[in-house]
């Protein structure tokens, strides 16, 4: 929350035109969270977020560079985040689907996990 505070008080101004610097000392901490679920996709957060979780390829190439850019440092710093085992799996699981995909043979150890 606090890399993305000046967005969540921007959003707040745009979509409730509430302005946090003055009304925050009187909010409930379950109003504030109910403010921000309510956020719009056309809000300065919402549109980071939005950014941040897309994944359709063809969405992805049309992607300007301030919009990679975003998505990718997000990404960065979530998966430096993650857990070294997490990570692994992750990487192995790749792994096996770029196989799969230039024609070669899965590792047999987790070829059992494969459908058939």
């Amino acid at each position: 929350m606090n890399e993305d505070w000046d967005l969540i008080v921007a959003s707040f101004q745009s979509q409730y035109g509430i302005r946090l610097s003055r009304d925050l000392s009187g909010m409930k901490w379950s109003e504030f969270k109910a403010f921000i679920s309510g956020f719009g996709n056309d809000t300065p957060l919402g549109k980071i977020i939005s950014i941040r979780a897309e994944d359709d390829p063809e969405t992805l190439r049309r992607f300007n560079d301030a919009q990679r850019s975003i998505r990718n440092k997000w990404r960065t710093r979530r998966a430096k985040k993650m857990p070294r085992k997490d990570l692994d799996q992750f990487l192995a699981a790749m792994q096996e689907v770029f196989k799969g995909m230039s024609g070669g043979v899965p590792d047999a150890e987790n070829a059992e996990d494969q459908v058939h």
